[in-house]
């Protein structure tokens, strides 16, 4: 059994912390995280006055909610922040819908044994739910159509897997980046980059390549806006790939005016033209919820959105004590003692 993480509670301990120049990357590890590196210092100074009143033992009920609706997700993630901790969790389940003021977790135990954890609790929260919450908003867009998740080239990559997690749970179809789909139980779906055309030098080429070295189950689906007009490299794809070509990519950039209804409509028309009904339209590059229901209109198959998702504002979470040692307690402005639910489920 792995040995349990010493949690970071006084201000001597901080002074003890140092950082090597040897670190590589600045993000947190998972260690470091549990140990409490990442929280606000005034947690500790907290638990640091507690200890020193004798109040150590309090024991506590602390309630999380937020001011904005959207998707609830990260309670996984807090979960296994919480693994070690002897302390008790109810909260809604991942994917459920927020509802502003409403309880969403709810921790009963002594303070010392999760307070310093407040940062990082309400920062997972905040940050899933927010990702999922922009998710949900691109698939509204196009219910009936595939989303991927193409955001982690935007975030930092210690997050990366989290955002894609959190953008498949709150309505994407897929997501690109490897450990987020492992995460998920999905394998990460994308096509390729430019960088495959570029370097090949012809966009038939590098598709027949795709054709010939990628997994017969993979779907031969053809970026088309690197070299040439958007519809003579589908066309000049469809013709060599036949029946094999699933999809065409559009990316175009904005400085050739982007991915435009036009151009999708257009493109569809010349593909049925040409006998290549079967071949699907795939958009990506700056989309936005619009900019999806009026490419999907225009004909459009399915999208990949990076920043929207990535990018989304974190939905605000606050965590409020409402009891200590049994007796009902609540700063100005909030109503002492649990607050009703009829939602949350005991996770732990």
């Amino acid at each position: 059994m792995p040995e349990k993480i010493k949690l970071i509670d006084s201000l001597s301990e901080v002074d003890e912390l140092t950082v090597g120049e040897e670190r590589r990357i600045h993000s947190a590890t998972h260690d470091e995280i549990i140990a409490g590196a990442t929280s606000d210092i005034y947690f500790i100074k907290t638990q640091e006055i507690l200890r020193r009143m004798n109040k150590g033992d309090c024991v506590v009920t602390a309630e999380i909610f937020a001011r904005k609706p959207g998707v609830f997700v990260g309670i996984e993630e807090v979960l296994g922040l919480l693994q070690d901790a002897p302390v008790d969790v109810w909260a809604q389940p991942e994917g459920s819908e927020i509802v502003p003021k409403q309880v969403l977790c709810r921790i009963k135990g002594r303070y010392a044994d999760f307070g310093v954890y407040e940062t990082a609790i309400l920062g997972m929260l905040a940050s899933a739910s927010g990702w999922a919450t922009a998710a949900r908003e691109i698939k509204a867009a196009c219910p009936d159509k595939p989303v991927g998740c193409f955001g982690a080239r935007h975030i930092h990559p210690s997050v990366a897997p989290v955002m894609e997690r959190a953008a498949v749970l709150g309505g994407c179809d897929s997501c690109s980046c490897v450990l987020g789909a492992k995460l998920l139980g999905q394998y990460p779906a994308g096509t390729t980059p430019h960088a495959l055309f570029l370097t090949v030098g012809d966009t038939v080429e590098a598709a027949l390549a795709y054709d010939k070295y990628m997994p017969e189950g993979a779907a031969r689906t053809i970026l088309i806006d690197t070299f040439k007009d958007e519809i003579e490299e589908a066309l000049r794809v469809a013709e060599a790939m036949g029946d094999k070509l699933a999809g065409v990519r559009l990316d175009t950039p904005a400085e050739r005016g982007g991915v435009t209804a036009g151009l999708i409509s257009e493109l569809r028309q010349r593909l049925d033209m040409a006998g290549y009904q079967h071949v699907k339209i795939f958009a990506t590059g700056g989309l936005t919820p619009d900019r999806v229901r009026e490419l999907s209109e225009a004909g459009a198959d399915a999208f990949g959105v990076g920043s929207y998702i990535s990018g989304a504002p974190a939905i605000d979470m606050t965590m409020d004590l409402k009891e200590v040692d049994g007796k009902p307690v609540a700063k100005r402005g909030r109503i002492p003692g649990e607050t009703f639910s009829n939602v949350l489920q005991r996770m732990k």
